[in-house]
């Protein structure tokens, strides 16, 4: 999905020494732009025209796996084969019981400071927490008049805001999809962003702007923080070279849960392919250690494997220029992939979940509504949406 050109020859590569190694079976690729994905894959699974292997991420995957569209990996792969993914990772691509997708590659955002910015605050270290934050953004404030991070309400934006509220403890959904965030834990974790807004401790155009201004706010010099994952900070470089040079890395902010997300592409097997063996042979060739790790090397992302993330990890530790930014970020990242889970859960309509909680937030935060009534507003209205998915 959208890798060509820039991944062509390492895919024709792998496909090359695939067919080698199973010359009775021949594999033809075919990239579609992202925009594009989602309708592509609706109209080949309907038409059960569908590749046999599917490059896909867990949330629209799931809601075809909700429609049994595709192969129950659990008949075709055995305990020990999924032993070798990180099991966190593997799980993401679980519903109830049934497996449906073979991870493949991650990306996980980690925190990048301007340390210049922070020694004119008389700060040293930036912060692990959203506690930490609170106070980090206050003191920072009062000392340079510029804020500390942007983090984007924009409802078709970026999930950050709404994977926060899994990190401060809040459970967004419960086993019949309904508004499990209806809670003290709810109100507090509303309370906490709306509070930031209105003490004036994040830019105004956090209601309009979407993660693209968190990058460019960052390296403009306008913000101390930018919380990422490791492929921006190729633009960042190119783009700033004198903030890359004042910059240093950290791990995720997170919440009380001490939970850190990541992002998850897996290679799924269509329900109805006549290929299923020959579908899951190429899967499992493609997501395995070594072919992992080169493309994670080349894609500035990271393998799923238990072993490939153990070898990521030593190679970093080899590099002759570990003190360079990029390395830093690497390590930061690599490090937090073991423990690392996909937060927001694997239901339909998800992207409307976020929709519905970033308005009422936008509104809470505008003060036109109080805090407990849009965690309420939000709670009804996706009860409405979950029980027209209940009756179905």
């Amino acid at each position: 999905m959208q890798l060509q050109p820039k991944f062509t020859p390492y895919f024709t590569d792998i496909i090359n020494s695939f067919e080698k190694k199973n010359p009775d079976i021949s594999v033809r690729w075919i990239d579609i732009p992202w925009e594009a994905m989602e309708s592509k894959i609706l109209t080949t699974v309907s038409a059960k025209t569908a590749p046999n292997v599917v490059n896909l991420n867990p949330n629209f995957a799931s809601q075809l796996a909700s429609r049994n569209a595709w192969l129950n990996l659990n008949s075709y792969i055995s305990p020990e084969v999924k032993r070798q993914y990180l099991p966190k990772i593997w799980q993401a691509s679980t519903l109830g019981d049934v497996s449906f997708g073979i991870p493949w590659y991650l990306t996980t955002r980690i925190t990048l400071y301007n340390k210049k910015l922070l020694s004119q605050a008389s700060l040293t270290t930036p912060p692990k927490t959203f506690a930490e934050l609170a106070e980090f953004a206050k003191t920072f404030h009062n000392k340079t008049g510029k804020y500390a991070i942007f983090v984007t309400f924009v409802p078709g934006d970026s999930g950050e805001v709404l994977e926060s509220l899994v990190q401060m403890g809040v459970q967004l959904v419960d086993k019949q999809r309904k508004a499990a965030f209806n809670t003290p834990e709810g109100v507090a974790a509303f309370s906490y962003w709306v509070n930031l807004y209105q003490n004036e401790l994040l830019p105004p155009e956090v209601l309009t702007q979407g993660h693209r201004h968190a990058i460019d706010l960052y390296q403009s010099g306008q913000t101390a923080l930018l919380s990422s994952g490791s492929e921006s900070l190729t633009s960042i470089e190119k783009n700033a070279p004198t903030i890359t040079k004042v910059s240093g890395a950290a791990s995720q902010i997170t919440g009380k849960t001490g939970k850190k997300s990541v992002a998850v592409m897996n290679l799924i097997i269509p329900r109805d392919t006549n290929k299923p063996d020959d579908g899951i042979k190429f899967a499992l060739f493609v997501t395995n250690t070594e072919n992992q790790l080169r493309f994670a090397k080349q894609a500035n992302v990271f393998p799923s494997t238990v072993k490939g993330i153990k070898l990521y990890i030593e190679d970093l530790k080899q590099e002759s220029d570990s003190t360079t930014l990029i390395t830093q970020t690497r390590k930061v990242s690599a490090m937090q992939l073991e423990d690392a889970e996909v937060l927001i859960p694997s239901i339909n309509n998800i992207n409307k979940l976020q929709q519905i909680i970033y308005e009422n937030l936008q509104a809470a935060m505008l003060k036109e509504k109080t805090v407990e009534q849009a965690v309420q507003d939000a709670a009804d209205a996706w009860n409405n949406i979950a029980s027209t998915m209940n009756n179905r």
